[in-house]
């Protein structure tokens, strides 16, 4: 079992168990008079041997489940061993997006200077939580959505266009904003 607050993933080796677990759990939350939300709970195959079991089905790729704002799946190695692999969920990443978005445009007037300062920490925040190993590809999207989006608003500050492409490159080269890193190395 792992549990953060009030979220937690159970892991069991047999289906069976899982199954008898999972309504043992909803009859003990029924005696508090708490249920469990359907659509963030559901029993799904996942580990060593899901990927072959998924294929014998019919189907593509094992299920993958959302946990603390990551998306867990099934991957391997360089080696070719089963790993668990993690990336920033769909729903956070759009999440964190339109907040940035919410901001920069909130801020746009400020001086160009201070911006680029006052984005570094929200920026160097993000990639804390969500640099873990395997999610660079997330990681540099986030980097070039929050880059577009700086460019976008930083040109409706008036009426003709404050930057082009290339001149903007030149701000950032000279004022960089932080580049995605990986913080933490999980095996």
């Amino acid at each position: 079992m792992v549990r953060y607050a009030d979220d937690f993933v159970c892991c069991f080796q047999y289906k069976s168990e899982a199954k008898e677990f999972y309504q043992m759990l909803i009859q003990r939350l029924e005696k508090f008079n708490l249920n469990i939300a359907p659509d963030k709970s559901k029993i799904i195959e996942f580990g060593l041997f899901a990927p072959q079991n998924v294929r014998k089905q019919g189907r593509n790729k094992p299920e993958t489940f959302d946990f603390l704002g990551f998306t867990h799946y099934c991957g391997v190695t360089r080696k070719g061993k089963f790993r668990l692999k993690r990336k920033t969920s769909r729903k956070k990443f759009k999440a964190a997006i339109h907040r940035m978005k919410q901001w920069i445009k909130a801020n746009r007037t400020t001086p160009v200077a201070q911006l680029l300062e006052a984005i570094k920490p929200k920026l160097t925040g993000y990639y804390r939580y969500y640099g873990i190993t395997d999610n660079s590809p997330m990681l540099s999207r986030y980097w070039y959505e929050v880059t577009k989006l700086l460019f976008k608003w930083l040109n409706r500050r008036s009426q003709r266009n404050s930057y082009t492409w290339d001149k903007f490159l030149l701000l950032l080269k000279a004022k960089p904003l932080p580049k995605p890193k990986i913080y933490q190395f999980i095996q």
